[in-house]
């Protein structure tokens, strides 16, 4: 019989071990090392007899307790009162656990909660001789621990004669003498002060009804207010309601006999408690709505998708309505533009979309014309430098080439963008690059455990998230093996198959739709949300686990992660202090901007009291006695609505990061992932495209005017003298709108061949230029193929 008996309905003891064998059997003798034929082998008399004699001394209303005899159903002071009809039986869950003589020796469906029925019968019997030293009836079955001390008591009268029953490790009972106290040191103010749960006055005076937080000077509490907190918050939530500490406050509440129950707070466990969180803006607020089906027809994944503004979001937008790409991911509404502009912070470009009536070659221009940019400064502007060469490899030995001399002419000049004037942000671009390049080389270390063996991942694009999920559930998915990609609702099924480029898609449209779960919240910098059902389903570890993969097998970076979120991942949620900003719901932000903004200590009390509701339930209610204490409220409000209401979606989050080793190596390198995770990839320039693409040139072909060609065709692109983009172009050779932050494999590369148009290799990421005499030619060449295979991967 070496199990405990403690264990019984979902509870485990908060501060020690489980296998203790051996407990206090009679009114204070110790039965350590006693056989368990001894802890109930007590003489005593048959349960009819303890019944006759409980029917004699209690006025019986309903059936009363076994052990303690008493009818009173109250299971915030005794426990719950079940009664067992095929056993005839009624117990109080408390009586039942203290009691000195039995333990739990059944499993939790066995018996009452665990505890066999033969041994609560022997229970029975043994304290029916034992006479409380309270009452002077018979079946006391709780003794004093304390040495040589042989009081015995029911659990009713331990309580009125103020008796402690420790709710842990072996589950000590103490008598009114032997009980453990707090001691009060002597300069201790003795005047009143007010109970920071229930805000009435308390004594400091050593009473068994007033207990002092062990972490705080001047939080007291009554003993009733605490333990109702610790039954409604449990092991999770109960802390210091001053300091939030958890571990030394229950530590010393569990010594002064505050039972907290290991379960989830009961808000937490209400039905639909936070379904209103749940609940976002979708309606498309254009003039003219394009979509049949209604401004509130939203379909995920689809150019019917509902777009909300990044700044308010309350404004929302179908994709086709204002002619945006599904992997766009931003867009503002005409209000928040308005307000930018006259702040002078809005920066951001429209898009001039080509009338369908527009041609070049003779062909439907069908994609959208970047945005304008700055004219270009004059060769001369000292702000101006020359574009360097790509590399460039000769095919015989691939030995690096010469530098290549530039022509003179204005338009093939590679004269760069304009300088931006802040030069503190140019330097954080710079410092972001260098961040993202040690990202990369730890990511092909990481890389290095995937193996040959593929798996295949039949992806729907109309559903991109449960065709998703159903493949890494799959029962042969392992994260090591290769992933291949197919597109079972795509027309062109043979190119996709043969293309790596419906990998990158593949993720890339995965990781747009986890920015627009309902796993996360927030704008454009998000932190995960309370989503129960996602919760129970364990929706919240594989979407750690895809991004983990996404990042290992060449997919794009999240990139939409606050810094408060990204914190928690690699430092703990203990070590971060959210902001105001953090706060995704309108109404708690409401809330916390009226205490924190509160200018007298009347208004600071008034505002209190109209959100007693919210911050009773957050733990969060502290006495108001100075304005400065809102600072604290403020802080309290904020660490437990962005943190600590998450902590469990968070800690799945973080165990499905740690595949492939990915989490680890986040704690390692936190400021080098920083810049993956909580910020865009960066948008792509002609120098960064020259300097991805290796140009492979033969020895028979001059292809120094190729060369010149291309990199001021991308200068051309870049300046909006062009009708693609370049990630168009990068699209075109890769199937990748960016550049992932492993890289590419194989690297990008550049050959000019005899060629009527160029081909994009998505396999091999290779781009084949035709060779041209002029740059005209070539530059119509690239448009017209480009625009075209844009056009079919839309349809």
């Amino acid at each position: 019989g070496g199990r405990s008996r403690r264990r019984a309905l979902g509870f485990r003891a908060a501060g020690g071990c489980w296998g203790l064998n051996c407990l206090s059997v009679s009114a204070g003798g110790s039965s350590a090392g006693r056989p368990p034929e001894l802890l109930v082998g007590r003489a005593g008399g048959a349960v009819e007899e303890l019944t006759r004699m409980s029917e004699s001394n209690f006025d019986i209303q309903s059936p009363p307790c076994v052990l303690c005899g008493w009818t009173d159903n109250c299971p915030e002071k005794y426990g719950e009162k079940k009664t067992y009809v095929d056993y005839n039986l009624t117990v109080h869950y408390y009586c039942l656990l203290m009691s000195s003589g039995i333990w739990q020796r059944g499993k939790e469906d066995e018996g009452v909660d665990g505890f066999l029925i033969t041994d609560i019968r022997k229970e029975v019997n043994r304290a029916a001789k034992l006479k409380c030293n309270i009452c002077r009836k018979k079946g006391a079955s709780i003794g004093c621990v304390a040495p040589k001390c042989k009081r015995s008591y029911h659990f009713p009268c331990g309580l009125r004669k103020e008796c402690i029953f420790q709710f842990m490790e072996d589950f000590r009972s103490y008598c009114w003498e032997h009980k453990p106290v707090q001691i009060f040191p002597d300069k201790e103010s003795r005047g009143p002060s007010q109970c920071t749960i229930c805000l009435d006055l308390v004594e400091h005076l050593p009473l068994y009804s007033v207990l002092k937080s062990p972490c705080c000077k001047n939080a007291w509490f009554h003993r009733e207010c605490l333990q109702y907190q610790a039954l409604s918050a449990g092991i999770f939530f109960f802390r210091c309601t001053v300091c939030n500490n958890k571990d030394k406050f229950q530590k010393e509440m569990l010594r002064m006999g505050i039972h907290i129950p290991e379960k989830d707070a009961s808000w937490e466990l209400e039905e639909n408690a936070y379904q209103d969180l749940l609940q976002c803006y979708q309606h498309c607020d254009i003039r003219r709505c394009l979509c049949k089906e209604g401004r509130d027809y939203n379909e995920p994944d689809s150019k019917w998708e509902i777009k909300r503004c990044q700044s308010c979001g309350s404004r929302g937008t179908h994709l086709a309505c204002s002619s945006m790409k599904s992997w766009e991911q931003h867009w503002e509404c005409v209000e928040c533009r308005s307000i930018f502009a006259k702040s002078g912070n809005y920066s951001k470009q429209k898009k001039r979309s080509l009338a369908t009536s527009e041609k070049m070659d003779g062909t439907t221009c069908l994609v959208e014309e970047p945005s304008p940019k700055c004219l270009r400064q004059s060769p001369g502007c000292q702000h101006n430098f020359l574009l360097q060469s790509p590399k460039i490899m000769c095919q015989n030995n691939l030995s690096p080439c010469s530098r290549l001399e530039l022509p003179a002419s204005n338009r093939m000049s590679m004269s760069l963008s304009p300088l931006m004037s802040n030069r503190n942000w140019s330097l954080r671009k710079k410092h972001l690059r260098t961040q993202r390049r040690e990202v990369s080389s730890i990511l092909k270390e990481l890389k290095q455990q995937v193996n040959k063996k593929t798996t295949r991942l039949n992806i729907n694009t109309e559903n991109i998230w449960n065709s998703a999920l159903k493949g890494f559930r799959q029962r042969n998915f392992r994260p090591t093996n290769t992933i291949e990609v197919k597109f079972t609702n795509c027309k062109n099924t043979l190119k996709t198959e043969t293309s790596t480029g419906s990998k990158h898609l593949f993720f890339q449209l995965l990781m747009l739709h986890l920015q627009n779960s309902s796993l996360f919240e927030g704008s454009s910098a998000k932190n995960l949300s309370l989503d129960s059902q996602a919760l129970k389903e364990n929706l919240y570890f594989e979407a750690g686990k895809m991004i983990a993969v996404s990042l290992v097998h060449g997919g794009p970076p999240p990139g939409f992660f606050s810094k408060v979120l990204f914190n928690c991942l690699v430092y703990g949620p203990e070590n971060v202090k959210p902001n105001l900003e953090d706060v995704a719901d309108v109404d708690v932000a409401q809330t916390i901007k009226k205490i924190k903004y509160s200018t007298s200590l009347s208004s600071l009390q008034s505002t209190v009291r109209e959100c007693y509701d919210f911050l009773a339930a957050a733990g969060c209610l502290r006495p108001i006695t100075a304005l400065c204490d809102k600072n604290m409220l403020v802080n309290d409000v904020l660490i437990h609505h962005v943190i600590k209401r998450i902590i469990s979606p968070l800690e799945s989050f973080r165990q499905g990061l740690k595949t492939l080793g990915v989490l680890e190596k986040m704690e390692m390198h936190p400021v080098a992932f920083s810049s993956i995770f909580c910020h865009k990839p960066e948008r792509l320039s002609a120098e960064t495209l020259c300097d991805l693409f290796t140009i492979h040139c033969s020895s028979d072909v001059n292809e120094v005017g190729g060369a010149d060609f291309w990199m001021g065709y991308l200068q051309d692109v870049e300046s909006g003298e062009s009708v693609v983009t370049l990630e168009d172009i990068l699209f075109f050779v890769t199937g990748s709108f960016s550049i992932p932050p492993i890289g590419f494999d194989p690297e990008p590369t550049i050959k000019f061949l005899h060629v009527s148009y160029p081909i994009g290799n998505r396999l091999l990421n290779c781009l084949e230029l035709p060779i041209t005499r002029t740059y005209e030619n070539f530059k119509n060449k690239m448009e017209f193929t480009i625009r075209n295979t844009l056009r079919v991967d839309k349809e």
